[in-house]
């Protein structure tokens, strides 16, 4: 009895690490996976709107709504709502390189948001909605930099670009029902970023370009 118990286990053993191997063989396991992520954090405003840009990505693992930029720990979102926190609405994106540049994530950043707006961003205004880029290493900030000067050089716009970028620091993930937001309240969600100006603004910026 004990024999073939020992060689009942034996046989799922193996064949567990034979369906492990051929997944890993097809990239659906991968142990190195999660080192070569990287993060990238970009404040845009009402964070519900910068979600979905980056969800459509190919490359993109994740987008996070919450806080960045700020000194209170572990703020609510009523307290940066309030402006006093000095937090701006930002996302987190965790993102695979190999798939997606940084540079990709910056244009689409840009596309998504009014960056010569100084006070806000559309109908939301207040410090807590301003732009800003967060970077994480040299290399984002350098990046940023230079994706800044150009998109001003441009000619796009008429007003100089406003947009902070700034090292990134803590990160507070904001309440669950603001994460997904678009996907979870599609009605809700419509009807406020319609509201808002933001797409009447891109489409008239971006349409012919």
């Amino acid at each position: 009895m004990i024999n073939i118990t020992v060689l009942f286990l034996t046989i799922t053993i193996s064949v567990f690490c034979i369906l492990n191997m051929a997944y890993a063989e097809q990239g659906k396991i991968n142990p190195d996976y999660s080192d070569r992520l990287e993060k990238a954090t970009f404040a845009g405003g009402c964070f519900w709107c910068m979600e979905p840009p980056f969800d459509k990505l190919n490359g993109v693992i994740s987008t996070t709504s919450g806080y960045a930029g700020g000194n209170e720990i572990m703020p609510t979102y009523e307290q940066v709502s309030s402006g006093r926190t000095g937090h701006f609405e930002a996302i987190e994106i965790v993102y695979d390189p190999e798939k997606v540049s940084y540079d990709k994530l910056l244009d689409v950043f840009w596309k998504n948001i009014d960056p010569t707006q100084e006070n806000g961003q559309f109908a939301d205004i207040g410090k807590q909605y301003r732009t800003a880029i967060f970077f994480h290493d040299d290399n984002q900030r350098k990046l940023a930099i230079a994706s800044k000067e150009q998109l001003d050089k441009s000619g796009i716009f008429k007003k100089p670009v406003a947009t902070e970028i700034l090292p990134a620091g803590k990160f507070y993930p904001a309440e669950d029902y603001h994460q997904d937001y678009y996907l979870k309240n599609p009605v809700r969600y419509k009807y406020y970023r319609f509201g808002s100006g933001r797409d009447h603004f891109l489409n008239k910026i971006w349409n012919n370009k």
